[in-house]
């Protein structure tokens, strides 16, 4: 019996060249979340042209297809389309030169975390469920989500009535593309990637002239006391086995060296996989704030803001065992256990909205050879360019085919498991 997997899989060759071609224009013409009009408009007409029930404009652009081939389970495989404020360094003859309004600044904006990938891959996989009558039984639904990067495009959708436009899943299930080799497929049981909370801290001081310190109260100080004091919250305040990450990344206060300002103002981000340990350090954050303060005698509490949180992202172990059993069978070594990672998501908003388990994979996309070769020179960290980075250039072969049969190896777990 040919397996479900290879039936469907078999059209692979037949939609490479346009599956490659789209991601190429599809990386060239970037758009900022909530922007992504026609990276929407172009994926519902596809998605319509293939056969599939179309809700597109759900939370701004997102964009749902519904393909149902009779009674069975139904699948949600889901992609993220949105860019970033990033100017392209990469090189490519593809390469982005768009650029968009943001808060009044034109910005350069570019697929620096390979959205583009999702977006291809989901496409083809899309297309070639709808190509294999009488391979597989059940429900097919592809979500097409916008503003990933800012972590609010899944609660906007979820806003517009997600759950009542699409068919209830079963499961849910997306991937990511990383700095690993091109052609590896990588799954995690529980944690995977870390919840984030971004922060604003304004210290309120009493601003006076540079010359005359002692009729101020400044901000500076507190601000400086507070970064240094912000580093032992996760190297005292946690045992060394709970991984936790505090960046503080931006410091802002005053416009002349002879002028103590009256604000000062901190932005940090915090990284945890578990609301017990997120929750320390959130509240850490604030009491030190206060303390700090309060130490200087400040003529008020600091004002902390919230400026974007993402969820962390834990896999169902149950489904995250059925697809580390199918991506192996069909992979082999290519197959294998991705570490954790201090990246976010806010994909488990979904699933967690409509009660349904999931699993979040990645899959490689850097030159397998140049990834060898740094790793022989320990030189990873260094030579590999990273999501969000400038010179990120997944290459497209075989990062797309591998995207493409990753999915349909994880969907037809469900939608053929008798013979995927």
């Amino acid at each position: 019996m040919t397996k479900a997997s290879d039936a469907v899989l078999a059209g692979l060759d037949g939609i490479r060249t346009d599956v490659e071609d789209y991601y190429r224009d599809l990386h060239a013409h970037p758009e900022l979340g909530f922007a992504e009009t026609r990276t929407s408009a172009g994926v519902a007409d596809r998605l319509r042209s293939w056969g599939y029930e179309v809700t597109d404009g759900i939370g701004g652009t997102g964009v749902v297809g519904v393909l149902a081939r009779g009674s069975g389970p139904t699948v949600l495989l889901r992609a993220d389309m949105d860019a970033l404020p990033v100017k392209e360094a990469t090189g490519l003859p593809y390469a982005s030169t768009a650029t968009a309004d943001r808060s009044g600044d034109d910005v350069p904006v570019m697929h620096a975390c390979g959205h583009d990938v999702h977006v291809s891959c989901l496409l083809g996989f899309a297309r070639l469920m709808a190509q294999a009558d009488g391979v597989w039984q059940g429900t097919t639904v592809v979500l097409f989500q916008p503003s990933e990067e800012n972590g609010d495009g899944a609660r906007a959708m979820l806003a517009d009535g997600l759950a009542d436009r699409i068919p209830h899943p079963d499961v849910a299930l997306a991937q990511h593309v990383l700095p690993y080799p091109a052609g590896f497929v990588g799954v995690r049981s529980g944690a995977f990637l870390s919840a984030a909370d971004s922060l604003r801290i304004t210290f309120h001081g009493r601003g006076a002239h540079g010359s005359m310190p002692q009729a101020a109260v400044d901000p500076v100080v507190i601000a400086a006391m507070c970064v240094v004091r912000l580093q032992t919250v996760v190297s005292r305040e946690l045992p060394p086995t709970t991984p936790a990450v505090l960046t503080v990344g931006s410091i802002r206060a005053g416009a002349s060296p002879n002028v103590i300002p009256d604000t000062a103002t901190l932005e940090l981000n915090v990284r945890s996989y578990d609301d017990r340990t997120r929750d320390h350090i959130l509240e850490a954050v604030r009491r030190i704030a206060r303390a700090e303060s309060d130490a200087s005698a400040a003529p008020r509490e600091p004002d902390v803001e919230t400026l974007t949180t993402f969820p962390p992202t834990v896999n169902d172990p149950d489904t995250a065992e059925r697809l580390d059993r199918s991506f192996r069978a069909h992979f082999g070594e290519a197959a294998g256990t991705v570490e954790l990672q201090t990246a976010s998501e806010d994909f488990s908003d979904i699933p967690g909205a409509l009660g349904v388990p999931f699993c979040y994979w990645a899959i490689g996309g850097t030159d397998p050879d140049r990834y060898a070769e740094a790793e022989r020179n320990g030189t990873v960290n260094r030579d590999i360019p990273v999501n969000h980075s400038p010179t990120f250039a997944p290459v497209l072969q075989p990062t797309l085919d591998t995207g493409i049969t990753a999915l349909t190896v994880a969907a037809l777990a469900w939608l053929a498991p008798e013979k995927a």
